[in-house]
Order: structure tokens, then C-alpha cells, then sequence
């Protein structure tokens, strides 16, 4: 065809499921481990619909050998009669048609996560096999799918059961020529699984991994006290500051709400927000109606009851939710969200709604109980006046020229390049690995900010203390970004903040510090992969003029085992950061072509909030018992 031939034969029409399985980011975000994971929730949103309809009690989530998944349910079952526009049975209609279902105001559920109807379809169409199996006024209903959503088997009654048995059972294999991997992670599935039992009180979830025959594991959840629970479960490793979970609902057009809260005596909050079992990780309407309302009341009651004084600034958003841990949970009919990950609410009318029932129930709870009250309006002040300090320390922070950050405070060496695309820093483990670094480095592009001795617990500690700290000034001048409520991404110096630090306890206990610090002050550089770690070898193994390194034991062995049996070989334990010289440090560390970085993510921010907790924070029987259950893994802790 000649360049310029742009006629008909040039638009490609894709029909069916062809379409998914040529553009499955489209449908599923990735077709990494997260869009592998994908598929199941879109199942069980399925299941979840009808327990939120009122017919679903149990749901079973089943890891099967192999890395198939099935889920079970015992709602009233897919429907099985032939549907009158497709000529087929509905159980192949939505199994094989793109938004086929029962959320468009068909009468099939009043409220849905799922909205478009096309999740059955897109696990059909990305997997290599489906089976699935209808429990129906008395009888076995099954359907097969092979090969990206083909049907190979209609759907066939296969059995009887008894009358009062209902529901679907849906077994299928992601294709491998479709996702990078085909391993579930049953940690991946519990976390999940465990929100959603409490996001749905009552409803018993059964999580099982049958992969491994000596070792089954099963786990079931279900919370009678749904997100009151929630709040409890994530304040188990924090000091709340007041006894009772507030919990508040309402009702108003249709639109349910929930809201259960308590505050800790930690300094910073967790507030999740979800709409119809979605987590808006990105807030929206809902959330923005709770917090307008939250601060309101409580400035109001402070000022009627004089703890706040007239001449005092009213308290801010950021004042009173300081320890404050929440969930919002919203049931939408119609729930518009932005973005095509669901991560924000964008219905305008819930922000009132949501503002009108949390403002209900929550002055009523300051009312009713003044001695709580009090307490969380004096933490709420005295948020308030270190907010004020950090203000002013934040000026010690603020670079004012490129001249003054050249040698800052004696530590930063800069790189020459001013484009942050290309830049880096890494921030290095004392003076002497510092000093290796800064000789070893490309100047061009990489920095090096070493830091001497660990760095405050920002876990324990408020913003204002946070800035008297001088190595955390430091990092903070060193970034650009600001912190706080001057934070701004678009003015970070460096594409990646690589934290260096020695593979051992003293080195692990930085590097926590650090990733602390940056998950609690600076989360954006976190959620948007500008966050790694360095990953010195911990082996060198040479043999002739060949020098080999490895990072563990694992790699060690491997590397041995696949020399020829008459190679004489050496292996030697690397020595730590600082006891390595330049081109060592360059040559396994620090060399782009040849390197390890590990990339810092925030796959889940309620599972990373509480692993933070547990280990930073002040209760001290949970991070005990985290390193009883954990000591065997020590070598290969991912933190």
C-alpha cells in the first residue's frame, strides 16, 4: 500500500471480545500482576452485587493449583433463559457480549460497583478457559469458554439440586499470552478480601489456596459491625484518644451513608472513602461533604464552649483530622466517577448529602458526650499550634537560590545537570560511604546527600519537630518540593531519590526511617515511583578474569551451579557501603548499566499505612510480635 492509501481497508473493525484481548489496558488497566488480580474482583463484584441486593450471604474465593481462580456465591443465580435481543441464554449473553447486565436501571440491583457490564465478558475474553455453573430452581445449569471468550459448550443442564440451593460458581485461567504473569498473591487476595467483609457487614467471605496440598490455607471473614469494625482493625497498632467508634448513617434520595471515625493520638490521619465497595482513593463529593462538615463542627463547638477563644484562628481541615482515622462508605445509585479508574466521586449533589448526614449525626455525638468532645477539640488546638510553629520552621527550609544549595549545609553535592528528568540522588549511609559515592558517581547526573547517624521517627513525631531535625531540613531543601501544605511535585529536583544504605540491621532501620518520612510528608514522590532502593550485592564470586555479583544466596548458588564443574571459582561477602572504595561503589551500586533498583510503591495505602504503624509507631507489642512471626525472613524483608 502506498504511503498515502488511507481508505476503508484501513479501519480495522474488532468485534465481540476481539477487542478486549487487543486492547485489555482499556478494560483492566494492566496486564501486569495488578490487572491479573483485576480479574477476580471482577467476579466478585458480581457476587457482591447481589449480596447488596439482599439475596447473597456467602462468597468463596478459591486459588486452585494451577493459578486458576473460582468463585462461588450463593445469590440467586445468573438468569437462564434465552434473552430476547441475543437469541442466546442470558448466561452466555453476559459471558460473551460487552455491556450486557443488570445495572442499567433494569430493575436487576438498585445499587452496583460494577456500572458498565462488561466485567464477566472482559474475564472471558482474557482468559484461556471459563466454565461456569448455575444453581436454579432445582437444576445444574454449565457453559464453557475457551480461547478468549469462544464458546465451546452451551449451556447444558448437567444435574439436579435441591430447590432451596441458588447461586453461581465461576472457574477460569487468565491467558498467559495476555498478562505478564500468571501467580496470584494470596496476600494480594486477603487484603482485598478482608475490606470488602467490611465494607458489606455480615456478608461471610472464605478465602482458599489449594496449591500447595501440605499446605492449604483458608481464611474467613465477616464483620457484623462492618466499618466500625474497620476503624477498630486499623487503629489495633495506634492509641485512640477517646473509647468509642463514632459511627453515623443516613439516608437521603436513595443515597446511603456511612461514616465510622475515632481518633488516635498518632499525628497523621487515615482517612479512606469508598462508593458502592470502590475505593475513591482520589476522595471526591463524598469525602469533601464529610471533612467541610467535620471542620465546621468542630470550630463551632469549641467556640460555644469557649476551649477556642475569640482571638484564636478558627482551626483548619488539616487541624482536625490530625490522628483521625475514618471510613466513608457511600451506596450510589448512580455513582458518575472521574477518571477511568473510579478513583474520585464526581456527583455533585453528595456533597450536601454527605455534609447534611455526617453534620446530623456527628454534633449530635459532641452534644451527647462532652468529655470526648473536649479531648478532640484540644487535640484538634494543639494541631493547630504546631501547624503555626511548622509554618515557621519551614522558612529554614526554602531554598532562595541555586548558590545556596550548591553545598547545603556542608552534605549535598549536586549534580551539574539542572533538567530533573535526568537526575538523581542518592541518599547514602554516613560520611565514608559518602565519600566513596561522591568519587564514584557521574557528576552529571547524580547527587549525593550522606546522612549522618538515623533521622527522626516521623511516626512519633508532629511536622513542626520533623523540621527542627537537621538532616530532615536537609532532604527536604535538597528535594525542592516544600512540605506540608506548600508541597508541590512538579518542583522536585530528581526523577528518582535512590535511599543507599547497607544490608544490614543498622542500614534496614534507615532505610525504614526514611520511606517513613517520605509515605507520611512527601506521598506523592512515593505513589508516583520516584522513590527506590539501592541493592549493593551482597556476593562477589570470581573465577579466571571474570568477576560475577550477586545480590543473595538464592542468585550465589544459582550463578555456582551453572559454571562448568572444573571452574575454580572464589566467593567473597561484599563489604558494607562505606568499607567499599569509588569504583567498587560505582562499579555493583551506582552504574546505570549495570545496577539493581528496587522500585518503592504503594500497591495499597491502607496496607502500607498499617504496616507503618506496626512498625514505627508506639505501640511496642505489635512490632514485637511482627519480628517473632518474620525473624526467618529477615534476609530477604522487602521494606
Amino acid at each position: 500500500m502506498a504511503k498515502n492509501d488511507y481508505d476503508a481497508s484501513s479501519i480495522q473493525v474488532l468485534e465481540g471480545l476481539e477487542a478486549v484481548r487487543k486492547r485489555p489496558g482499556m478494560y483492566i488497566g494492566t496486564t501486569d500482576v495488578k490487572g491479573l488480580h483485576h480479574l477476580v474482583w471482577e467476579i466478585v463484584d458480581n457476587a457482591i452485587d447481589e449480596a447488596l441486593a439482599g439475596y447473597c450471604k456467602n462468597i468463596e474465593i478459591i486459588i486452585n493449583r494451577g493459578n486458576s481462580i473460582t468463585v462461588k456465591d450463593d445469590g440467586r443465580g445468573i438468569p437462564v433463559e434465552i434473552h430476547p435481543k441475543t437469541g442466546l441464554s442470558t448466561v452466555e449473553t453476559v459471558y460473551t457480549v460487552l455491556h450486557a447486565g443488570g445495572k442499567f436501571g433494569g430493575g436487576g440491583y438498585k445499587v452496583s460497583g460494577g456500572l458498565h457490564g462488561v466485567g464477566a465478558s472482559v474475564v472471558n475474553a482474557l482468559s484461556s478457559w471459563v466454565n461456569v455453573k448455575v444453581y436454579k430452581d432445582g437444576k445444574i445449569y454449565e457453559i464453557k469458554f475457551e480461547n478468549g471468550g469462544k464458546t465451546v459448550q452451551k449451556l447444558t443442564v448437567i444435574g439436579e439440586c435441591d430447590k432451596n440451593i441458588s447461586g453461581t460458581t465461576v472457574s477460569f485461567k487468565p491467558d498467559e499470552d495476555i498478562f505478564d504473569t500468571d501467580i496470584y498473591d494470596y496476600n494480594t487476595l486477603k487484603v482485598r478480601t478482608r475490606e470488602l467483609a467490611f465494607l458489606n457487614k455480615g456478608l461471610k467471605l472464605t478465602l482458599r489456596d489449594l496449591r500447595d496440598d501440605n499446605n492449604v490455607i483458608e481464611e474467613t471473614f465477616c464483620y457484623e459491625g462492618g466499618i466500625s469494625e474497620y476503624v477498630k482493625y486499623l487503629n489495633k497498632n495506634k492509641t485512640p484518644i477517646h473509647n468509642e467508634i463514632i459511627h453515623l448513617e443516613g439516608e437521603e434520595n436513595n443515597i446511603i451513608f456511612e461514616v465510622a471515625m475515632q481518633y488516635n493520638s498518632g499525628y497523621s490521619d487515615s482517612i479512606y472513602s469508598f462508593v458502592n465497595n470502590i475505593n475513591t482513593h482520589d476522595g471526591g463529593t463524598h469525602e469533601e461533604g464529610v471533612k467541610r462538615a467535620l471542620t465546621r463542627l468542630i470550630n463551632n463547638y469549641a467556640r460555644k464552649t469557649n476551649i477556642l477563644k475569640e482571638k484564636d484562628e478558627s482551626l483548619t481541615g488539616d487541624d482536625v483530622k490530625e490522628g483521625l482515622t475514618m471510613i466513608i462508605s457511600c451506596k450510589h445509585p448512580n455513582p458518575q466517577f472521574e477518571g477511568q479508574t473510579k478513583g474520585r466521586l464526581g456527583n455533585s449533589e453528595v456533597r450536601k448529602i454527605a455534609d447534611n448526614v455526617f453534620a446530623e449525626g456527628f454534633e449530635r455525638f459532641l452534644m451527647e458526650n462532652p468529655d470526648e468532645a473536649r479531648i478532640i477539640v484540644e487535640k484538634s488546638i494543639t494541631a493547630s499550634r504546631a501547624r503555626q510553629a511548622a509554618k515557621k520552621a519551614r522558612e529554614l527550609t526554602r531554598r532562595k537560590s541555586d548558590l545556596d544549595v550548591v553545598n547545603f549545609g556542608g552534605k549535598l553535592n549536586d549534580c551539574k545537570e539542572k533538567d530533573p528528568s535526568v537526575c538523581e540522588i542518592f541518599i547514602v549511609e554516613g560520611d565514608s560511604a559518602g565519600g566513596s559515592a561522591i568519587k564514584g558517581r557521574d557528576s552529571m547526573t547524580q547527587a549525593i546527600l550522606p546522612l549522618r547517624g538515623k533521622i527522626l521517627n516521623v511516626e512519633k513525631a508532629r511536622l513542626d519537630r520533623a523540621l527542627s531535625n537537621e538532616e530532615i531540613r536537609t532532604i527536604i531543601t535538597a528535594f525542592g518540593t516544600g512540605i506540608g501544605e506548600e508541597f508541590d511535585i512538579n518542583k522536585l529536583r530528581y526523577d528518582k531519590i535512590i535511599i543507599m544504605t547497607d544490608a544490614d540491621v543498622d542500614g534496614s532501620h534507615i532505610r525504614v526511617l526514611l520511606l517513613t518520612l517520605f509515605y507520611r510528608f512527601f506521598r506523592p514522590i512515593v505513589e508516583t515511583g520516584h522513590v527506590y532502593a539501592a541493592q549493593p550485592p551482597l556476593f562477589s564470586i570470581s573465577h579466571g578474569k571474570t568477576i560475577k555479583y550477586v545480590l543473595n544466596e538464592e542468585e550465589r548458588d544459582d550463578y555456582i551451579a551453572s559454571l562448568n564443574p572444573n571452574t575454580k571459582y572464589e566467593v567473597k561477602r561484599m563489604k558494607g557501603l562505606g568499607e567499599m572504595d569509588a569504583e567498587e561503589l560505582n562499579e555493583t551500586t551506582m552504574d546505570i548499566n549495570k545496577r539493581v533498583l528496587r522500585k518503592i510503591t504503594i500497591s495499597d495505602a491502607i496496607a502500607a499505612d498499617e504496616a507503618f504503624s506496626k512498625l514505627m509507631g508506639e505501640e511496642v507489642e505489635p512490632r514485637r510480635q511482627f519480628i517473632e512471626e518474620n525473624a526467618k525472613y529477615a534476609e530477604n524483608l522487602d521494606i
